[in-house]
């Protein structure tokens, strides 16, 4: 059995709680859900959910670059909506734009009632090393 590696990205942005950027196992990387803010503006939010999608997407390719990954390693995304009703279709058009054609992670995507900073959208992810293999030493 492989150990686990917690991985925190020096580039990448501030937690808003205690937890790892990213945990590795057996070739597996889960990274923490990331917030629609930046590593240079902590809590400070883009209007809409497009915009805020799009901070996320670029957090979330900030932690899985620092740990020698990108978006084509994504295997599975959890989405987190405060107004799904209203921003779900939105989402829907902008999500392939991330990612190769045909090479859509799974995916499931929740409403809930709020999220930290008051963000619209929330989204972790599963991503796999090619091979399986282990990370090298984390950044």
């Amino acid at each position: 059995m492989s150990e686990l590696l917690f991985h925190m990205v020096a580039s990448g942005p501030k937690p808003v709680a205690p937890f790892s950027h990213a945990v590795e196992a057996g070739g597996f990387v889960f990274v923490t859900g990331q917030m629609p803010d930046s590593p240079e503006a902590p809590g400070v939010l883009a209007e809409g959910v497009e915009a805020q999608t799009r901070a996320v997407m670029r957090n979330l390719s900030i932690v899985l670059g620092g740990i020698g990954l990108d978006l084509s390693h994504v295997v599975m995304a959890r989405i987190y909506l405060t107004a799904f009703e209203r921003d779900y279709a939105a989402l829907n058009a902008l999500w392939p734009s991330f990612f190769a054609s045909g090479r859509l992670p799974a995916r499931t995507t929740v409403g809930v009632t709020a999220l930290a900073y008051g963000a619209l959208v929330e989204i972790d992810v599963v991503a796999r090393r090619p091979g399986g293999a282990v990370s090298p030493a984390a950044a």
